[in-house]
């Protein structure tokens, strides 16, 4: 679903579940050509990106693209990994962002027309459902095109539109790291 010209549009990038489809996809991102195509297609009002991160390691990972992220036009959403234990005394990390992804879709959607909601977590189904009571129209964007597909079917039901995440790299992606 295109976005209309005069439409005020919000990203909300599920870090976790974005950088999952799109390795399933052999595929690297470029965020500022995303930037570029929402805000060619209509009003951006807003981008956030949410990720966990893990505190008190010398060098993270994804430090370098949350910084990135955040001199360049998003606003990026980050809380501390939790570490612990599970009942058969595996370590190990939760980093769920869900309640952070929906506080903020349910607090811009009087002032958007257009979410686009990238992640297939079946988690937000209900969410989706709220904020189109609102009047706002949500895209989901994730992949069907993976084993298995990485977009929940409820969610991708619920949507008034889902885009496909391989059809975009064309548009979005970048050539993959070696």
């Amino acid at each position: 679903m295109t976005p209309y010209p005069t439409e005020r549009i919000a990203l909300f990038i599920d870090g976790a579940n974005l950088y999952s489809a799109a390795r399933s996809l052999n595929a690297d991102l470029d965020f500022s050509k995303l930037l570029e195509m929402y805000r060619a297609n209509g009003g951006l009002v807003r981008a956030y990106y949410y990720t966990a991160v893990i505190e008190g390691e010398e060098f993270s990972p994804i430090k370098p693209l949350v910084d990135w992220l955040d001199y360049n036009g998003f606003t990026v959403v980050t809380k501390p990994v939790k570490r612990f234990t599970d009942a058969q005394g595996h370590a190990r990390t939760k980093g769920n962002m869900d309640i952070e992804i929906a506080v903020d879709m349910l607090e811009l959607a009087p002032h958007v027309d257009h979410m686009v909601l990238f992640s297939g977590d079946g988690d937000f189904r209900r969410l989706v459902q709220a904020v189109q009571a609102n009047g706002v129209r949500v895209t989901v964007v994730s992949t069907l095109k993976t084993q298995p597909p990485q977009i929940a079917d409820e969610l991708r039901r619920q949507a008034d539109a889902f885009v496909e995440l391989q059809d975009l790299l064309p548009e979005i992606g970048r050539p993959k790291a070696s």
